[in-house]
């Protein structure tokens, strides 16, 4: 394993990764780090080509060092689907689909479990525990069921009804709060606080594995691609593990010398009644502040208060790219448009990138002639309330 330490972003502190690790003392999240120059050495990219079509293929990029820890569904390596038709009605000739909906989950949540519970395994964790609006939770509870761990999750009673059902499938402790996610992560810590080191806290970005999985999207769109670098990637941003994975991914990529110095310029996609990461972005700050009255159909991203905000807003200014936030309603037209003309339900969440991708194009910022790739994050079929069906005639027998 080429893993050697984590390091806080923030006040530079290097952390053990030999044992189990939440936060810095200064509260930001913690990064692993690897020994690049090493895997420089021993690997080139060309041959990832011979390897599983999994994220696993990526290994030595890996935290996992003992293979009897890996625990996998066959997560990863999902499609990558032109869009022709909706983009040419928008004026994107290249457009792309990276269709995580194809996950075993059903979501590109998968890729976080996969790794942070054969992470966890490793460390010799038992029990986990997180808060989350629906997906999350219910890949977690799928892959600790798969790898022996217990899991109690805590999520809120307006979340999907499948990821509730999901979670008792696996044989999780599940917990509703009438509340939003902020809500369930009080839960969660008491939980944990009350355990005497029991029970261990895998909330979003409180652990530093699940970020790993997830920088795999980055890694899979640079090698689909032939190891060239889109120019715009688009993606639905709540708690943002997924923005910051890919750009992590990137950096790796580009310390490693297998694509050059150029980044895409990233996109997070907010909805207008929940964008604390698009308000701070416009006003320059570094940080969010937590949005009152969160709602939006695009449940996913309903994070009022990002605990990877700094991470997020450095994202997107390292690459040039920049923040904006879509409405409900123009998330479920564009939603419905594209599957008539695509063939492809999103989730909400994914349908929102599309929204963004056609409002940045109108307005200039997304260029002619640029390849763009929007992240579909989870399979539509999951969210059957976002298409309207009681128009449809009902003929007698």
């Amino acid at each position: 394993m080429y893993l050697t330490h984590l390091k806080c972003p923030r006040c530079g502190r290097e952390h053990d990764a030999g044992v189990p690790q939440n936060l810095c003392e200064c509260g930001s999240p913690l990064l692993a780090r690897y020994d690049l120059a090493a895997v420089a050495r021993v690997v080139e990219p060309e041959r990832f080509g011979l390897r599983p079509a999994d994220l696993w293929r990526y290994r030595e990029l890996l935290p996992v060092a003992d293979p009897h820890c890996v625990t996998t569904l066959g997560e990863g390596w999902t499609p990558m689907l032109r869009a022709p038709a909706y983009g040419a009605e928008i004026g994107v000739d290249e457009l792309l689909v990276k269709d995580e909906g194809l996950t075993p989950t059903g979501s590109f949540k998968a890729r976080g479990a996969a790794v942070g519970v054969s992470r966890a395994r490793e460390l010799g964790i038992r029990r986990i525990a997180m808060p989350t609006n629906g997906n999350a939770g219910a890949a977690w509870a799928t892959y600790a069921a798969r790898a022996g761990l217990g899991a109690t999750i805590v999520m809120p009673l307006d979340a999907p009804s499948i990821c509730r059902r999901e979670c008792v499938a696996a044989g999780a402790d599940l917990r509703l709060v009438d509340g939003l996610i902020s809500d369930a992560g009080r839960r969660v810590a008491a939980l944990v606080a009350a355990s005497a080191g029991t029970i261990f806290d895998a909330g979003t970005l409180r652990e530093p594995y699940r970020l790993e999985g997830k920088k795999t999207m980055g890694y899979e769109i640079v090698e689909q691609l032939g190891w060239q670098v889109p120019d715009v990637i688009v993606y639905p941003t709540g708690g943002g593990v997924g923005l910051i994975g890919i750009h992590k991914a990137l950096d790796e990529l580009r310390e490693l010398g297998w694509i050059e110095d150029k980044l895409p310029r990233l996109v997070a996609v907010q909805s207008t009644g929940c964008a604390p990461i698009v308000r701070a972005f416009a006003a320059g700050e570094d940080r969010a502040q937590p949005w009152t009255d969160a709602q939006t159909v695009a449940y996913g991203i309903t994070v009022p208060a990002p605990l990877g905000d700094e991470l997020i807003l450095t994202a997107l200014r390292a690459t040039a790219g920049t923040a904006i936030a879509v409405d409900d309603a123009e998330i479920l037209t564009d939603l419905r448009d594209f599957a008539a003309r695509e063939g492809l339900l999103l989730c909400p969440e994914g349908a929102a990138c599309l929204t963004a991708a056609r409002k940045l194009r109108a307005g200039g910022w997304i260029r002619a002639g640029e390849r763009v790739v929007v992240l579909n994050t989870g399979a539509g079929v999951k969210y059957p309330e976002t298409v309207d069906v009681s128009g449809v005639p009902v003929f007698p027998s």
